[in-house]
C-alpha cells in the first residue's frame, strides 16, 4: 500500500503536468498547501522523534546537514523541489542527467526512514503531499516542450520511472540498516523539509505585499497536517488500550 501510494502520486503528478502544464499558478498553489502541510509534518511528527531518540544529542548536526545537503541537490534540479518553473528558452541550462540524479537522491533519502512501516502515517502523507507538485512541475517541463529542440531527446519516461520508484527503493534499502540508524536519516529529511518548505513559504512576493491566498493556502495546509496528526496520535493510543 506504501509502494503504491509513493508511485501513485509522482504518476498523478507527471499526468496533471502534462495535461495542466501551462498553469503555473495550480502547481504554485499546490507547492503553497504542501508546503504547509510538510513544515508542520516537520515540526509535529519528524523533529519530535529525533530529538527523544537515545542519540538526540548529536542529531543537531544531521538536520543542518539535511540542509546543506538540499541546498546542493538544488544545484543539480534547479529548484524544482519548490517550484521553480523552467521555460523553454532556460531549459538547456538543466542537464537531464543532473536532474535524474538530483531528484532520484532526494526521493531516495526521504523514503529510507520509511523502513519498516506498515500503515498510512503523516510522514508518508507529507511525502506524497510533495510529490504531487514535484512530479507537476517535472511532467510538465519534460512533456511539454517545443518540437524539434535539442530537449525533446531527453530520457523524460527514465527520469520519470527512477524518481517514481526512489523512494520505495530507499524504503527497502532502509530495512537493512541498522535500526538504530534511522534517527539519523530521519533528521536529515527533517533538514531537507525545513529547507523546502521554508524556501516555498518566505518566498519574497512581489512589492513585498500580503499575498491572501499564499497565506490561505498554508493555513490549510497546517490544518490538514494538524488533523493528520492527532488522527495518528489518537489511533496509536487506541491500539494501547
Amino acid at each position: 500500500m506504501i509502494f503504491i501510494l509513493l508511485i501513485l502520486s509522482v504518476i498523478t503528478g507527471v499526468l496533471l503536468g502534462k495535461y495542466f502544464g501551462k498553469k503555473e499558478k495550480l502547481a504554485k498553489n499546490l507547492l503553497i498547501l504542501s508546503a504547509g502541510f510538510l513544515i508542520t509534518i516537520c515540526l509535529n511528527e519528524v523533529f519530535p522523534q529525533v530529538y527523544t531518540s537515545e542519540t538526540a544529542g548529536n542529531l543537531g548536526i544531521f538536520v543542518i546537514g539535511g540542509v546543506l545537503l538540499q541546498m546542493i541537490l538544488e544545484a543539480l534540479t534547479k529548484g524544482f523541489e519548490h517550484g521553480h518553473f523552467h521555460h523553454h528558452n532556460e531549459s538547456s541550462n538543466i542537464l537531464p542527467m543532473a536532474l535524474m540524479v538530483g531528484l532520484f537522491i532526494h526521493a531516495f533519502i526521504e523514503g529510507i526512514p520509511l523502513a519498516n512501516e506498515h500503515e498510512i502515517s503523516p510522514y508518508l502523507l507529507g511525502i506524497v503531499f510533495h510529490n504531487l507538485p514535484i512530479s507537476f512541475i517535472l511532467g510538465a517541463f519534460l512533456f511539454n516542450r517545443k518540437e524539434g529542440s535539442k530537449s525533446s531527446s531527453y530520457p523524460s519516461l527514465l527520469i520519470v520511472a527512477l524518481f517514481a520508484l526512489a523512494s520505495p527503493m530507499g524504503m527497502l534499502l532502509g530495512n537493512y540498516f541498522n535500526p538504530n540508524l534511522q534517527p539519523y536519516f530521519l533528521a536529515i529529511v527533517g533538514g531537507i523539509f525545513l529547507h523546502i518548505s521554508s524556501v516555498i513559504i518566505f518566498e519574497s512576493n512581489k512589492n513585498h505585499n500580503i499575498d491572501w491566498i499564499k497565506i490561505g493556502l498554508v493555513i490549510v495546509g497546517v490544518s490538514l497536517a494538524l488533523i493528520m496528526h492527532l488522527f495518528h496520535n489518537h489511533s496509536h493510543a487506541g491500539h494501547i488500550h
